[in-house]
C-alpha cells in the first residue's frame, strides 16, 4: 500500500507542518517545525498535472491533445493553479 502524506489536519482542516525527518540509512532524526514544500500543498491531481506538463516539455498544446481538451481549457486550468501557488507562497512567507 502506498501511504500518502496528509496536507491538512483531519480535525480543523488547517495546513499541517512537518515535525520530524528521519534517515532510514543511519537512523538520524531531525525534529522541528518545517513547512511543507509548495508543490506538496497541491492536490494529487494538481501534482500529476504538473508532472504531465513537464513530461510534455512544457507544451500546453501537447497537454490539451493528451487530455482531449481545448487549449483554452488547459490554459485556464494552469492559470488557476498558478494563482493557487502564488497564494500558497504568500501564506508561507507571511508565516515566516
Amino acid at each position: 500500500m502506498n501511504k500518502k502524506v496528509p496536507r491538512n489536519c483531519p480535525s480543523c482542516e488547517q495546513q499541517l507542518k512537518i515535525a520530524e525527518l528521519y534517515c532510514s540509512s543511519c537512523e538520524t532524526k531531525i525534529s522541528g517545525s518545517f513547512d511543507l514544500p509548495v508543490l506538496a500543498c497541491l492536490t494529487e491531481s494538481e501534482q500529476q498535472l504538473i508532472l504531465d506538463f513537464v513530461k510534455c516539455s512544457g507544451s500546453l498544446k501537447e497537454m490539451a491533445k493528451i487530455m482531449n481538451l481545448s487549449y483554452p481549457t488547459v490554459r485556464n486550468m494552469f492559470d488557476e493553479m498558478i494563482e493557487k501557488i502564488k497564494k500558497l507562497e504568500y501564506n508561507i512567507k507571511k508565516i515566516d
